[in-house]
């Protein structure tokens, strides 16, 4: 089979330049006629990229194109560059005369199966959207669906093995249905960072699905079901886009009973952690305009929503260049002690322009933010946290380890006591702050000397909430071609169960603390155990229960609600969450809680 491959003319180490110099062309080869496009416009080009040759394309874009913003290495157009007429017979790639524009979904009934983290979440809703859009109906199970999407994770091999199983399933449960008379031909589609990584494997050789469609072009759905439908061939669109993100697009919210929502502000990563497979999934870094992010917000609090999460790879690193004088802004302005792979960045409305728009907008509304990078938070963002009563005072602050020789194979552009004097900085600034973080056992190299300095730092920083997973190594990653996967995975499962242990340890002694406080709760709904108990979460996201009775309210007793605001007094705990009784209802304008009240926010 033939493949359409750049040649980079001069070798250099592997960067986020070369990276997006092949993330523009796919890895199939293509028919005659054919139009590979990155984005949806369709520049003219230049013919230099599409020499004849019986075996390859000898010569193609350089990194020199790439800077310099050349139509050729965005689109590509082969006349009779390359013939493979039995890949043709079977895959059908993006067409030259065909735009993306509305295909009739007529019906045709959706269901999609959802892993991994909450921007596959939010990218579900996203192509939901896209598909009702276009004529397509929810399904709301896999036996009423004509086609079954999966919405996949890539970031550790344990989410993939998941996946896998799954779609084996899936193809059994295909197989059977086609054994049904009157029974329409089912389809099944691979959506997200699995799709983009392991495209060959899934639909050449393993032969398990229909289409495969990655984060950045879940515009193309329609077509690509419409293709793989009419004309019973596979379909594939894995792009990335160095400016997609979905600004123009509703997502459909999936649990539309929930008085919190999450809203997706960037997509991409830049900081190339030598751990991380998403800046090869999911691309470089680009910010929604600044007013989509603020309009959508507005709407969900018409609808009633009390929470808002904005979301990002990389979140307070947003970077707004849609407007028109986004050059005013300064460049990036970094923690102290840290550094970055990549030159500091220039002008745009940046992250705590984004907070404090978006808070002043809705001063009844929590805002939380994730994940983000340590490096930025500059102190306009602390400040901001600590003023505003209604942004939460909760950072997501993701370690990854406490060992300084750790952290620099990771590339994580900090040392240990960079990390410990920003976490000081920050208690500074913000005293009643919760802490959370992510945290890697059993990274390459990784010494029982250093995993104790991972434990020794959970103790000191005192988290609230710590994600703790054995190291699982990643195709195309740095560490994947650069280091060596040493540590044995029974040794990687038990560093995993004593960072668990520790902190568990630290979280009970934190929740002990807090008997006798306060809280301000956002009420969820029934406790899971029990109708009896209402279940929320307080400013810093720890889960509080507390009885469901009802309290005054203008001279009645009424019943607690899910997106009522209660104050609940802790009472007792567990470590995993708080225990209290309810005292009254409130609001952030009634208590004025940053200056005027002990209550904590």
């Amino acid at each position: 089979m033939l493949r359409v491959t750049p040649i980079i003319k001069q070798r250099v180490p592997l960067s986020l330049l070369e990276i997006s110099v092949k993330s523009c062309f796919p890895l199939t080869s293509v028919s005659p006629q054919c139009q590979v496009t990155h984005g949806f416009q369709k520049p003219k080009v230049d013919r230099k990229y599409c020499t004849r040759s019986d075996s390859k394309i000898p010569t193609g874009p350089s990194l020199q194109d790439f800077i310099n913003g050349n139509a050729a290495i965005n689109n590509i157009k082969i006349n009779d560059c390359l013939q493979d007429d039995d890949y043709t017979n079977n895959h059908q790639q993006i067409q030259s005369d065909v735009d993306i524009k509305y295909f009739d979904g007529r019906g045709r009934k959706v269901y999609i199966e959802t892993y991994g983290c909450q921007m596959n979440v939010n990218d579900t809703e996203i192509a939901l959207s896209v598909l009702l859009n276009n004529n397509f109906k929810r399904a709301e199970s896999i036996g009423e669906a004509d086609v079954i999407l999966v919405m996949t994770c890539a970031i550790r091999e344990g989410a993939e093995t998941k996946i896998w199983k799954r779609l084996e399933y899936y193809k059994q449960f295909k197989l059977n249905r086609q054994k049904m008379k009157g029974k329409p031909p089912l389809k099944i589609g691979v959506l997200g960072c699995m799709a983009e990584r392991l495209k060959t494997k899934i639909l050449e050789k393993e032969k398990m699905v229909d289409l495969l469609c990655g984060p950045d072009a879940y515009r193309d759905l329609p077509r690509l079901l419409t293709v793989t439908t009419e004309s019973n061939q596979s379909a594939a669109n894995v792009l990335l886009s160095l400016e997609e993100t979905y600004a123009d697009i509703s997502p459909v919210r999936l649990n539309t009973d929930s008085n919190s929502a999450f809203v997706s502000i960037m997509r991409g990563c830049d900081n190339m952690c030598t751990y991380c497979i998403v800046p090869f999934t999911r691309g470089r870094e680009r910010s929604r305009p600044l007013s989509s992010i603020r309009d959508e917000v507005k709407a969900l609090a018409e609808q009633g929503v009390k929470e808002v999460t904005l979301l990002g790879q990389n979140v307070n690193s947003y970077r707004d260049v849609s407007a028109i004088n986004y050059n005013a802004g300064g460049r990036t302005n970094l923690s102290v002690g840290f550094d970055t792979v990549y030159k500091s960045k220039h002008g745009g409305l940046r992250f705590a322009d984004l907070l404090d728009k978006v808070s002043s907008d809705n001063p009844e509304m929590r805002i939380r933010f994730t994940s983000p990078h340590p490096k930025d938070f500059p102190d306009e963002v602390l400040y901001l946290i600590r003023d505003r009563p209604n942004i939460c005072r909760q950072i997501h602050l993701p370690a990854q380890s406490g060992n300084s020789g750790i952290l620099e194979k990771m590339r994580r552009g900090y040392t240990r006591e960079a990390y410990l004097e920003l976490v000081s900085h920050i208690r500074d600034i913000i005293p009643d702050v919760s802490l959370s973080s992510d945290f890697i056992a059993g990274f390459c190299g990784e010494t029982e000397e250093a995993h104790k300095d991972t434990l020794s730092l959970m103790e000191i920083v005192q988290y609230r909430f710590c994600y703790c997973f054995p190291y699982s190594m990643r195709e195309k990653t740095r560490a994947f071609h650069r280091l060596m996967d040493d540590v044995p995975k029974e040794v990687k499962i038990q560093r995993t169960n004593e960072l668990v242990k520790t902190f568990r340890n630290i979280l009970l002694k934190l929740h002990k603390a807090s008997i006798g406080e306060e809280h301000l709760v956002l009420v969820e709904g029934f406790s899971k155990r029990s109708t009896e108990y209402l279940a929320g979460r307080s400013d810093g996201n720890t889960k509080v229960i507390f009885p469901n009775i009802k309290l005054p309210s203008y001279g009645e007793l009424k019943p607690i609600l899910p997106g009522d605001y209660v104050v609940v007094k802790i009472t007792s705990c567990t470590s995993q969450v708080l225990i209290g009784s309810p005292l009254f209802y409130s609001s952030y304008h009634d208590l004025n809680l940053a200056k005027n009240t002990t209550v904590n926010v």
